[in-house]
């Protein structure tokens, strides 16, 4: 046990030794590492797998987790898609101290600084350097995961990532809130970066008691709730009795008491932009009525779905969900573990 523990310290210690002489824009590094929700390692590992691309698993730490790649890459080789991922980077090894880290960094605009705290992978949004990093930005991050380690790495800012440090907003929920679902709409649309409009129509199944809705509502969108049960008293306060008769230019919800499988095109009226959903279902039957409402409304753009997994190494059936959006015509489909998920995902999907 110690032999291995003392082969695994000398091999830790030995990414330090990777020297950014050439500039930290042009280096390589046989290592990356990824943080993660504590809890999702495991199906993280399972779907490097699954790339068949011979990265395997050199270090691990609850939240973060380092493969060793076949050949020395450059930042180029992260343009890979890692649902359990909220940031993958090249690493640049580690370091004992936190200056050291930065160092490593060289003169990047943007670093970000991250660690393992109340149980979870957070961003340390009050630290670090530079604003919001721009599309084509290099990125540096440094990992805090115990008194004398850190670690450095680096990634390019690119469309459909967070560009918040660790992938976490850091975002609260307002004490008129009543669920968690609020956090995951602020979250996804500020990992994905997406833009409501005031002529947006949100369609959402499963949307009591209401926390996706009041999100939407403080942007200026109206919403078309379908659930049987009750929604929150102040999100009725905008409440309208069909999906026709608006409040003019104010956003509205109208509630849609039914189950999603008995919803009609009548129920849906005209102009529906977004579908969405945080059903209690299993991924085949969100999706499957997904694509019934797709049908009903051809007028959506974009779908945005909270998949409830019984087993995080489902994650693995993400082909078919990819699949299943594809034959909708959406173009775009990224699938992803948000900080404030635990045995969830949200897929995106958008057309044209």
């Amino acid at each position: 046990m110690q032999d291995t523990q003392r082969n695994r310290d000398q091999r830790v210690r030995s990414f330090a030794r990777i020297q950014p002489a050439a500039g930290v824009a042009d280096i390589t590094s046989e290592f990356v590492f990824a943080l993660t929700n504590p809890g999702s390692e495991k199906a993280l590992k399972g779907e490097v797998e699954g790339m068949n691309s011979g990265w395997r698993l050199s270090y691990q730490r609850r939240g973060f987790v380092t493969f060793k790649v076949p050949t020395a890459v450059g930042r180029e080789a992260l343009d890979v898609e890692l649902g359990c991922a909220r940031r993958l980077c090249l690493s640049l090894g580690k370091s004992p101290t936190r200056v050291a880290a930065v160092q490593l960094l060289g003169e990047l605009e943007v670093v970000h600084f991250a660690r393992f705290e109340a149980r979870k992978m957070q961003g340390v949004a009050r630290d670090g350097r530079g604003g919001r990093p721009e599309i084509g930005q290099l990125v540096g991050t440094v990992v805090e995961l115990a008194e004398d380690e850190y670690w450095s790495g680096i990634h390019r800012h690119a469309r459909w990532l967070s560009p918040d440090p660790a992938g976490d907003s850091g975002v609260t929920m307002p004490l008129d809130s009543p669920s968690r679902a609020w956090l995951k709409l602020e979250e996804a649309a500020r990992f994905f970066d997406i833009s409501f409009t005031s002529s947006d129509i949100v369609v959402e199944l499963g949307c009591a008691p209401g926390g996706v809705v009041l999100a939407l509502l403080n942007r200026g969108v109206s919403v078309i709730g379908v659930d049987p049960a009750k929604l929150a008293a102040g999100v009725m306060e905008a409440a309208i009795s069909t999906c026709e008769d608006t409040h003019g230019n104010a956003p509205w919800i109208y509630h849609c008491r039914k189950p999603a499988a008995l919803v009609s095109k009548r129920d849906l009226g005209q102009g529906v932009t977004w579908f969405m959903s945080d059903m209690n279902q299993s991924p085949e039957v969100v999706l499957k009525e997904c694509a019934r409402l797709c049908k009903m409304a051809p007028s959506i753009r974009g779908v945005l779905i909270t998949l409830k997994l019984t087993d995080l190494q489902q994650v693995r059936d993400q082909p078919s969900w990819r699949a299943a959006l594809g034959e909708l015509g959406f173009s775009t489909v990224r699938i992803q573990q948000l900080s404030v998920h635990h045995k969830e995902v949200v897929l995106l999907g958008l057309r044209g």
